[in-house]
């Protein structure tokens, strides 16, 4: 059905601010979510960063595809204006990595994330570096690779407890041979790079994350938290995504 709404109804505040943002000057942010979470686990940075003027949007995956995930992260560059800034966390990585090629990306900024080349897959890129005890808490049932409960020591043991909960609760759940897939396009390249390394991190390994930023060379902060520092640590994260979006705002 569809529903026609009155032009002589005036616009309230939010509806006069969603109306006038396609006219904002700072660049956009386009996050895109790893394994064993969704948009959600965005949701300490997304309302301070809109609130300073920034368009943004969190894709959403169905971790069944590479290919598809890609798309969904590209489909959300329609949506805001350029340029943008592009923000991946874990498998997100991955994602912005082949991504952020697209023309209207001016940044990219990896948060513990997977940076495979063009000739790797992420499951080659992680294999070059030690297991991660995350790993001996998966369940693989339904077709799909999920997180145990007594996983979320090794992925977000620094949140208290009820954010841990909730993050198990949201968790998306990939098909076994999602790290195997290949998609073209490698934009650490091209595209000047921020990279927040996770020293605590038990789910992507420090030194892979050390080694994918130097190869990179990205500009990187290090921090002491667990695989998730845009929950455990989201002023942090801010700061750093501030600072891409400023270089990109300068370019």
């Amino acid at each position: 059905m569809l529903l026609l709404v009155p032009s002589s109804i005036p616009l309230s505040a939010t509806q006069e601010k969603v109306r006038t943002m396609s006219n904002q000057s700072k660049p956009s942010v386009v996050f895109a979510h790893g394994l064993w979470a969704d948009g959600s686990c965005f949701s300490k940075l997304i309302p301070t960063l809109q609130a300073e003027g920034h368009e943004v949007m969190a894709s959403q995956h169905g971790l069944d595809s590479l290919a598809t995930d890609v798309t969904a992260v590209r489909a959300c560059f329609g949506r805001v204006p350029g340029p943008i800034v592009l923000v991946g966390h874990s498998y997100g990585g991955t994602l912005i990595t082949h991504a952020g090629t697209d023309p209207r990306v001016g940044a990219l900024v990896y948060i513990a994330a997977l940076a495979p080349d063009g000739d790797e897959t992420s499951q080659g890129h992680q294999s070059k570096f030690p297991r991660t005890d995350v790993f001996g808490h998966i369940d693989v049932k339904d077709g799909r690779i999920w997180l145990k409960p007594s996983g979320l020591a090794c992925f977000c043991g620094d949140l208290p407890e009820a954010e841990q909960k909730f993050v198990y609760a949201t968790q998306g759940a990939p098909v076994p041979d999602l790290f195997d897939q290949k998609v073209e396009g490698t934009a650490w390249k091209t595209k000047p790079s921020w990279y927040i390394v996770a020293t605590k991190d038990r789910t992507v390994h420090p030194d892979l994350q050390r080694a994918a930023a130097k190869r990179m060379k990205a500009t990187t902060v290090e921090t002491d938290s667990s695989h998730v520092p845009m929950l455990s640590q989201p002023k942090l994260v801010l700061d750093v995504i501030r600072k891409a979006a400023s270089a990109v705002q300068k370019s």
